[in-house]
């Protein structure tokens, strides 16, 4: 059973999940069973915890029933949107727009600097809006307007232009994605709910693949190249999607009568009310002052590490996995159709682990493990010398299982950093701070496979390698950081309760003595 100290108050609060948050003492506690609970009325937390467990699990039910399934098809989509170019690039898009040299890596790369640069942005003004979806409605039907006009682009300068763009309004969905799960979840239950839609990014690259294959035969339809209907179609499909995020994407409890009863809702409420500390959810809007603290808390960019892995790894492979399988030995159509099932596998791969570590409720193994997969993996098609067609079988073997380890490490990652943020406020800065950071990744990726060194890619096989083994010695490291901090924490707990108020204690977050790392 772990501890976590996010709050105001030294109680010790377990829901529905088992997870135990401890805060440091008031001048007013409620009693609750064996624990007390700041700010809570007698009526109130006789209400909390006597909700019974079937009303709860059927209450999260309902959670999850509208909310991760419309986040993971609008994840899919914003995937598919993406990488859909390395599906493109295959089909002539190069030689038809007269690209030479790394210009077509160049366009890969230009989308992550909008991307990156307005993440952190991107989610203090998503805490502006009352409703959440309105504002992610509006990035997907942008992205969804810009990803249509890519197939109209008559030049490189086009396409460069149509990737930044996109880069622009792709940037706040993710961290939204994920703060708007941190809202409605415990930090123990976390880790899976983000699998679940994260998973739907492994799975758009098999969608891409399938797409693109059926799709490209419209080559000649209205007078244009199968490549660019790969484009204007998915980019509608944006388009259609952004539209029913304003009617289908949950927001909050108080605005959810439609399909909360009222006893749910005060149930939802009073979890958000206990999860924030025993705090007002008003009082969590952005300060300055947050975002200084967020911005030099250096354990953020450890586990930012973990993300720039990923991000480095699975963007280089998508961009590049059909010319990949192409270079084994297979046609265009069935270069398309085999880039599908690693990721399929790769979507198992990812629930699996995060299921395993909610379970456990330990992060770091769940990180650790998926290294070493990419490790092994990189090291087996490294070890083929380029000579992919001739050793088909390994080659394919040695890419699914790469994948496979690249696509459970985003959960567990993007889990154990929101797990050890406190409180939500600097939670939502930090979200967003650490996929800045770790999706710089995605311009090494964009460059890691260069058309000069087809099929052999000694620079993209080695580079994947030595990020897979550089990232396991990470997690180690960083895991001992935490149990180094909460021993720390442990020997001046008490020193703490007498010297600081409250406030000062809730106001040091993480930071405080009371609040206990997640490993």
């Amino acid at each position: 059973m772990v501890s976590e100290s996010i709050g105001k108050s030294d109680i010790e609060i377990v829901d529905q999940s088992s997870h135990i948050e401890s805060l440091p003492k008031p001048s007013h506690v409620t009693e609750i069973g064996t624990f007390r609970v700041v700010g809570l009325t007698p009526d109130d937390a006789d209400f909390y915890t006597n909700f019974p467990k079937e009303k709860r699990k059927r209450v999260f039910r309902k959670v999850d029933v509208r909310l991760v399934p419309m986040l993971a098809v609008l994840y899919l989509i914003s995937h598919i949107d993406r990488a859909n170019i390395g599906n493109a690039k295959i089909e002539g898009m190069v030689q038809d727009l007269n690209m030479t040299g790394i210009q077509y890596n160049t366009v890969l790369s230009i989308f992550f600097i909008p991307y990156v640069l307005l993440e952190v942005p991107s989610n203090i003004l998503l805490k502006k809006f009352k409703r959440p979806s309105v504002y992610l409605g509006i990035l997907v039907f942008s992205w969804g307007i810009v990803m249509t006009c890519t197939g109209l682009v008559q030049n490189f300068g086009g396409l460069m232009t149509t990737r930044v763009l996109l880069g622009i309004f792709e940037a706040g969905f993710f961290p939204g994605a994920i703060y708007l799960c941190s809202y409605w979840y415990m930090p123990r239950e976390l880790a899976l709910r983000i699998s679940y839609f994260y998973c739907a990014s492994a799975l758009s690259g098999a969608f891409s693949g399938l797409l693109a294959a059926g799709i490209a035969k419209m080559d000649g339809i209205g007078g244009l190249e199968g490549w660019r209907w790969i484009f204007i179609l998915e980019g509608i499909s944006s388009v259609i999607l952004g539209v029913a995020c304003f009617f289908l994407l949950i927001d909050t409890p108080a605005l959810s009568a439609h399909w909360l009863s009222p006893e749910e809702i005060r149930y939802l409420e009073l979890s958000m009310f206990i999860k924030q500390g025993g705090i007002s959810t008003e009082e969590t809007g952005f300060k300055w002052r947050d975002l200084r603290i967020v911005l030099s808390n250096w354990r953020i960019y450890i586990q930012a590490y973990f993300l720039f892995c990923q991000s480095a790894l699975s963007y280089g492979t998508k961009f590049t996995l059909p010319t990949i399988t192409k270079a084994m030995g297979f046609s265009d159509t069935n270069a398309q159709l085999t880039s599908a099932p690693p990721y399929v596998a790769a979507a198992i791969s990812a629930i699996f682990f995060a299921k395993l570590s909610d379970h456990f409720y330990w992060r770091m193994p769940f990180v650790a493990i998926p290294m070493i997969i990419v490790t092994v993996a990189y090291a087996i098609i490294f070890s083929l010398n380029g000579d992919l067609e001739a050793k088909r079988g390994v080659a394919y073997f040695a890419v699914v299982f790469a994948v496979v380890g690249i696509y459970p490490i985003q959960a567990a990652a993007a889990s154990w950093n929101a797990n050890n943020i406190a409180p939500s406020s600097r939670r939502a800065i930090a979200i967003a701070l650490m996929n800045c950071v770790g999706n710089i990744g995605g311009i090494l990726g964009s460059f890691m496979y260069l058309a000069s060194e087809e099929p052999r890619y000694p620079t993209g096989f080695g580079l994947s390698m030595a990020l897979g083994a550089f990232g396991l010695f990470v997690a180690f490291f960083l895991e001992w950081t935490y149990k180094a901090g909460n021993a720390r924490k442990a020997r001046i707990a008490d020193e703490a309760r007498v010297n600081y108020t409250e406030d000062q204690l809730f106001d040091l977050g993480d930071k405080s003595p009371l609040f206990k790392y997640v490993l």
